[in-house]
C-alpha cells in the first residue's frame, strides 16, 4: 500500500522557475568599513542589492551549507499598501514564490542551521503545512506567539476581537542536531520568595528569618512595613524587588518536597514538621545544600538569577510566547524611519542568541530596514542581507554606517556593550549574461567584460573562480586538477593542441570558445582526452530563463503579459527576415559566426 503524501497544492505549484546564477558585482564606493580593526571585528559581510531569489541563486555556489541562521519577514500578503511593498498578491503566487526560496533557504542552511519566518495570520498556516513539505515536519522546532500591539486607540475602533498576535515558524535543516539553544530571559521579582535569612554566617541550625518586605522596610531606615509603604507608597514594591535581587543569597521560599527526594528524606522531614523554624539535613545527605525546614526546601533566591545583558537579573527559561519585547517605540530604532516594516532589535536579538554563536553566518533576503544586519553586526555574526527596494541606499547604508561607526546607541547596544568596528562590502547582481539583439539573436550581453564572462561561466559550470597569476589558462577550478578557461576566440587545432600540452596529462581542463576550426568535436575528444570543449553561447542558451531580472512579491514588479505580435510581423516574409538577422555587437560576431567543427 502507497502512503499518500500531506502536501500543499495550488494552481501552478509545479511550475519552477530555472534560475540563472548570476554574478555579484562590487561596488567599492558603497561598502563601507571602519578605519581600524580588531581581532574580533568582522569585515566580509555583505549587503546585496537586486532580486532576492536571484541573489540566493547567486550565492548558492559559494555558501551553500555554510548559513547557520536564516531570519525573514516577507510581506504578510495581507492586501495592505505599505509605503515599501505592494503587500498583496494572488494567494498562489504567494505560495509559489516563497516556496521557491524555501528551497533556496535550505539548501544555504548548515546541518545544524535553523529558518525562522515572521508572519501574521494572513498565510501563516499555508505557510506551515509548506514548509512541512519542504523541510519535512520532523524538523519543526516552534510556532513563537508574540504581541506586536496593544487593543487601544484607533486600531481597535470597530474590532470585535483585536489582533495582536504575529507568528515566527521555526524549523531546522536537520533537527536531530539540536540547533535551538537554551535560553533564558529576564523575569520581575518572584513574591513567592519572600523570606529573609539574618544569619546566613552562623551554622544552619541556628538560622533564623524574617520576612523579605520586613528586611526591605529595616534596610530603608523603618520599623515596620506599614511606615515604609506611607512613604514609599506603591514604589516600595520596587524598593522590595530590587532588595531581593542584591541579597539573592540570603532570600529563599520552601517548597514542597516530592517524589523520590520526599520517600528519601521521610524522616527529616517529620522531624522538621514538629520543630518548627528550625532548618535541618539530612543525615549523609549527598546532595548539597539541601536545607529542609518546616517539613519543606528551602530554596534561594541566587539559584534564579542569570547574567544576561551584563546584568544578574531574575530568569526564567524561554517559552513559545513572548509578550516581553516592546513593539512601541522602535520608531527610531537606526536612526531610520520603516514605517510598518520595522522589527525590534530586542525581537532580533533574541533569535539569534537562540540559533547562533559568535562568527556563525546569519541571512535575511528581506532585508527591510536592515535591522537583521545591524543586530547581527552588533553581536559579532556574519551577516548577509539582499534588498531590491531603493531602501537599501536610504535605510539601510545609512543605518549600518551608524552601526559601524559606533554613533548607534540605540536598540541592543547598550546591552551588547556596542562600541563599533568591522564593516561590509556592497554588490549588485549583474545583469543578464545572455540578450537579444535587434534581429532576436541571442548574444553575450555587451555590458559584460572579459572577466565577468569568465566569472559567470565559471559559476553557471560548477567552477570555482579564481584566476591564477601565473597560468594563463586557469580562470577557476572545481578541485586540484580541473580547471576552466574562457575565451571569446575561435581556436584552431594548433592551438588546442598547444593548451592540451600545457594541460598535461595529470590535469583537465574546460574550454569554453566561441568556436574551433579544422577538427571535428569527435576528433578533438579522441586527440585531446584532458581537454572538453563547449561552444559559448550555445552552452548555456537552455539552462536559465534568461532576462528575467524580478521574481519579487511585490505586485508591481510581476511581469507584464506579452504582448499580441502585430499584423505585419505575423506576415511570413518578415519572419524570414527576422530569422537571417545577424548581431548586431560587431565584437560578438564570432560567437555565432559559422558552426565549424560542430557536430
Amino acid at each position: 500500500m502507497i502512503k499518500q503524501k500531506l502536501e500543499l497544492t495550488w494552481i501552478g505549484k509545479d511550475k519552477r522557475p530555472k534560475l540563472e546564477a548570476r554574478i555579484l558585482l562590487e561596488d567599492a564606493a558603497k561598502s563601507y568599513h571602519a578605519p581600524t580593526r580588531s581581532e574580533q571585528a568582522i569585515f566580509d559581510n555583505r549587503l546585496i542589492f537586486g532580486d532576492n531569489l536571484l541573489a540566493l541563486k547567486a550565492l548558492e555556489q559559494e555558501f551553500a551549507g555554510k548559513v547557520k541562521c536564516v531570519f525573514i519577514d516577507p510581506p504578510f500578503n495581507t492586501g495592505a499598501a505599505f509605503e515599501y511593498y505592494d503587500d498583496g498578491v494572488e494567494h498562489s503566487i504567494w505560495l509559489g514564490l516563497m516556496r521557491d526560496r524555501f528551497y533556496m533557504f535550505k539548501n544555504l542552511l548548515s546541518n545544524d542551521g535553523v529558518l525562522a519566518v515572521h508572519l501574521d495570520d494572513s498565510e501563516m498556516a499555508y505557510c506551515k503545512v509548506l514548509l512541512d513539505e519542504v523541510f519535512g515536519r520532523e524538523n519543526y522546532c516552534n510556532t513563537i506567539t508574540m504581541t506586536t500591539n496593544d487593543p487601544s486607540g484607533f486600531k481597535a475602533t470597530g474590532s470585535t476581537i483585536f489582533s495582536t498576535a504575529n507568528y515566527i515558524l521555526i524549523y531546522a535543516k536537520d533537527k536531530s542536531t539540536k540547533p535551538i539553544l537554551k535560553l533564558w530571559i529576564p523575569k520581575g521579582y518572584d513574591a513567592g520568595y519572600n523570606k529573609y535569612l539574618i544569619n546566613k554566617e552562623d551554622s544552619f541550625s541556628n538560622w533564623k528569618w524574617i520576612g523579605v518586605a520586613e528586611a526591605t522596610a529595616q534596610s530603608l531606615g523603618f520599623d515596620s512595613v506599614l511606615a515604609a509603604k506611607k512613604v514609599y507608597g506603591e514604589y516600595f514594591e520596587d524598593e522590595i524587588s530590587n532588595f531581593a535581587i542584591t541579597n539573592a543569597d540570603r532570600v529563599f521560599q520552601l517548597v514542597a518536597i516530592g517524589g523520590g527526594a520526599a520517600i528519601k528524606r521521610k524522616h527529616t522531614i517529620n522531624v522538621s514538621k514538629k520543630e518548627r523554624d528550625k532548618v535541618f539535613i539530612h543525615p549523609n545527605e549527598d546532595v548539597s545544600d539541601f536545607y529542609i525546614a518546616n517539613g519543606r526546601q528551602m530554596v534561594f533566591y541566587d539559584k534564579r538569577l542569570m547574567d544576561i545583558d551584563n546584568e544578574r537579573v531574575p530568569a526564567e527559561l524561554i517559552t513559545d510566547v513572548w509578550t516581553d519585547i516592546s513593539w512601541n517605540g522602535i520608531a527610531n530604532e537606526g536612526g531610520v524611519d520603516f514605517k510598518n516594516g520595522k522589527k525590534p532589535e530586542a525581537l532580533l536579538k533574541r533569535i539569534l542568541e537562540m540559533t547562533t554563536s559568535i562568527g556563525d553566518l546569519v541571512l535575511d533576503s528581506f532585508a527591510g530596514s536592515g535591522t537583521t544586519g545591524a543586530v547581527a553586526h552588533k553581536m559579532g555574526r556574519r551577516w548577509i542581507m539582499v534588498e531590491l527596494g531603493e531602501h537599501c541606499h536610504t535605510h539601510i547604508i545609512p543605518r549600518l554606517q551608524k552601526v559601524i561607526d559606533g554613533e548607534d546607541q540605540g536598540g541592543i547596544s547598550k546591552a551588547v556593550n556596542w562600541q563599533g568596528g568591522g564593516g561590509f562590502r556592497y554588490y549588485r547582481l549583474a545583469p543578464t549574461l545572455i540578450v537579444n539583439d535587434a534581429w532576436g539573436n541571442p548574444i553575450i550581453n555587451p555590458e559584460y567584460n572579459p572577466e565577468m564572462l569568465a566569472e559567470a561561466l565559471a559559476k553557471l559550470e560548477g567552477f570555482t573562480y579564481r584566476p591564477s597569476e601565473t597560468v594563463w589558462w586557469q580562470h577557476g577550478f572545481s578541485s586540484e586538477r580541473d580547471f576552466i578557461y574562457v575565451t571569446t576566440q575561435t581556436l584552431s587545432a594548433e592551438q588546442l593542441q598547444a593548451l592540451s600540452d600545457e594541460v598535461g596529462e595529470n590535469q583537465s581542463l574546460l574550454v569554453c570558445c566561441a568556436a574551433w576550426r579544422g577538427i571535428t568535436a569527435a576528433q578533438a575528444a579522441e586527440r585531446f582526452p584532458n581537454l572538453s570543449l563547449k561552444k559559448i553561447p550555445k552552452m548555456v542558451l537552455a539552462r536559465c530563463e534568461w532576462g528575467h531580472d524580478d521574481y519579487s512579491l511585490n505586485v508591481a514588479n510581476l511581469p507584464m503579459a506579452e504582448p499580441e505580435p502585430m499584423p505585419s510581423e505575423k506576415l511570413p516574409e518578415n519572419r524570414a527576415k527576422a530569422a537571417k538577422g545577424k548581431s548586431a555587437v560587431e565584437n560578438q560576431e564570432d560567437l555565432f559566426a559559422g558552426e565549424a567543427g560542430d557536430e
